[in-house]
């Protein structure tokens, strides 16, 4: 398992009162996992219930080193060591 630094932004660092912490996991998948066992608040603003089965909300935008695992391998995108993850909720402003 690979050790990855998680950043955190807007309400979901408000929520975690964390910006930035380190998480361990073979993928996307294991990483939220974990920072949901931390954090469980942040559970409704990541996931939604969709058919029985938890489904990343559409508007969660989740960048490693930059790119987002939707041009990869979704949730099973496997995470590397020192790999860096983003985790972006909506964010709107003037």
């Amino acid at each position: 398992m690979a050790m990855a630094k998680i950043k955190l932004f807007a309400n979901l660092r408000e929520s975690a009162n964390e910006s930035e912490l380190e998480m361990q996991g073979k993928n996307v998948q294991e990483i939220l996992d974990g920072l949901l066992k931390k954090f469980p608040q942040l559970q409704e603003m990541v996931f939604e219930e969709i058919g029985g089965r938890k489904e990343l909300r559409s508007y969660i935008n989740i960048l490693i080193n930059g790119d987002n695992i939707i041009h990869l391998e979704g949730l099973d995108t496997i995470v590397n060591e020192d790999d860096e993850i983003a985790i972006f909720p909506p964010v709107s402003g003037g």
